[in-house]
């Protein structure tokens, strides 16, 4: 399997390990295989076999088969079994599905450890990382973004590992007081989290500009976690797969999937298995206030909004006006046209945006509806209040603010497909407190894990939004904890 840029699809194929620890192409494109692997039926036949009978380890396991042929099989059982286990989750069966009604299921993605969907993925990372670290007898500095989960997730499952240092920028006030104390509250030596002066995309930003500087990159080997690595991508086709066969009970069925989402990773993944042959009808994106996504997939217009406009709303996670990871999406939809992808994402998006209609050929945005099955819809805070008080008194269920977004959006546009919908779980409800007591008059569920969360120390830098202060504080970091002789 070999992994091309959406910004040149010739000079710049790599392996699977490469561009596991790089991030992003040296030309600041994206990776994604030079061409999707298929799923037969008669390959899902025996998915939902090994899914019932060995779990989603077994599942997970020969998925990333399929796209990582420069790590050994055995060595990938061996991962995914690590990485997907109880108790790191809370249920045997890692992602599991339950039906609000007839044409309504939840698949649960927030058993993890920091109870986020991100923990999907970043489990799988971390034994990744390790795992490629320790066989090139090499170290990586983690270099990442959050808006609320993402951070959390890659440091519960970066933390005390060999080789590996975290550095996690967060947008300063924007998180709730739990995602905040789940974070600042790991007191690891080989985590780092950086409360920067602006709104994610300021973060994410930042991320690019360090990682842009090649000379820096290579001497403090500066990697990625965030959704521009593709190995997270990967590990989110895993439960794409594992839902559809939970829910159906042949080939023939098809199902939707409604995801909210900001920065387009999570249904990106979506969108991957769509094209593997995974027998998915629609992928509905479901955005808040923050309705970029939605504004291009109902008039081709993409236009990412400064910090200043970008609102902040009762559903953090989603508050991103500038979706990492859409480029990929774009780079397909124009038929994987490299040249026209570059300039978009590499001038017309720091110009303002682009117009589709203007930059592909006629019908791509027709095409984007049609054969890749995209709808949008969006949510605000009113919206979600009320959908998290009704999906309660409806069928006992309380679910957290993202979540309610997709349940909203899924609802509105249900008379324009014909299939079952699944909305993917974003978080539990007790990262967002005070959301739930607006709408349910009483605070949400604390798991028992999470008991003591709120009572540990923080430990945090603040420092401005400016890239070079931000290189400065890693540079200094790294060579301090370098020099620091071993007394092990």
């Amino acid at each position: 399997m070999d992994y091309i840029s959406t910004r040149d699809t010739t000079s710049t194929t790599a392996k699977f390990t490469d561009i596991l620890l790089g991030g992003l192409a040296p030309d600041g494109g994206l990776f994604l295989p030079a061409v999707y692997p298929r799923i037969t039926p008669e390959l899902l036949d025996e998915w939902r076999v090994l899914l019932a009978a060995k779990g989603y380890a077994a599942l997970a396991a020969e998925v990333v088969k399929i796209f990582v042929d420069d790590i050994p099989a055995a060595e990938i059982e061996k991962i995914t079994a690590r990485a997907y286990r109880t108790p790191v989750f809370s249920t045997e069966q890692i992602v599991p599905v339950s039906r609000l009604d007839d044409g309504l299921y939840l698949a649960h993605l927030s058993e993890g450890p920091t109870a986020a969907f991100k923990d999907m993925a970043m489990q799988l990372l971390g034994e990744l990382f390790e795992y490629e670290l320790a066989r090139r007898g090499e170290q990586i500095n983690i270099l990442g973004a959050t808006s609320g989960d993402t951070g959390s997730s890659a440091e519960y499952a970066m933390r005390g590992r060999d080789n590996i240092r975290v550095f996690m920028l967060t947008p300063a006030g924007r998180m709730t007081p739990f995602q905040q104390a789940q974070m600042f509250g790991l007191d690891e030596p080989n985590i780092f989290n950086i409360a920067l002066d602006g709104v994610f995309d300021d973060c994410q930003d930042v991320v690019k500009e360090v990682n842009g500087n090649a000379a820096f990159k290579a001497k403090y080997r500066i990697g990625a976690v965030n959704s521009i690595n593709w190995a997270r991508l990967l590990a989110q086709t895993v439960y794409y797969i594992s839902t559809y066969l939970r829910i159906t009970e042949s080939n023939e069925e098809k199902i939707s999937f409604a995801v909210p989402t900001g920065n387009f990773g999570d249904i990106c993944a979506g969108h991957v298995v769509k094209q593997m042959g995974l027998p998915i009808d629609k992928l509905i994106v479901a955005t808040n206030e923050n309705d970029v996504l939605h504004e291009f997939f109902t008039t081709g217009n993409y236009r990412p909004r400064s910090a200043q406009e970008t609102h902040a709303t009762s559903s953090p996670s989603m508050d991103i006006s500038k979706a990492s990871n859409f480029e990929r999406f774009i780079f397909d939809a124009l038929g994987r046209d490299a040249a026209t992808t570059a300039e978009l994402f590499g001038v017309k998006v720091k110009e303002g945006g682009f117009d589709l209609a203007e930059e592909a050929a006629p019908g791509t945005l027709e095409r984007i509806h049609e054969e890749f099955g995209f709808l949008s819809g969006t949510s605000v805070h009113a919206d979600r209040v009320a959908t998290i008080a009704a999906v309660e008194r409806e069928f006992g269920v309380v679910i957290d603010p993202h979540t309610a977004d997709g349940v909203h959006v899924a609802r509105s546009v249900a008379g324009k497909v014909d299939t079952p919908i699944v909305v993917l779980e974003t978080a539990l409800p007790v990262k967002f407190a005070e959301t739930i007591r607006e709408a349910l008059g009483r605070n949400p569920e604390v798991p028992q894990r999470f008991a003591s969360i709120m009572e540990a120390g923080r430990y945090v830098t603040d420092l401005p939004n400016d890239a070079g202060a931000v290189a400065d504080f890693i540079a200094a970091t790294i060579d301090a904890t370098d020099a620091t002789p071993d007394v092990n």
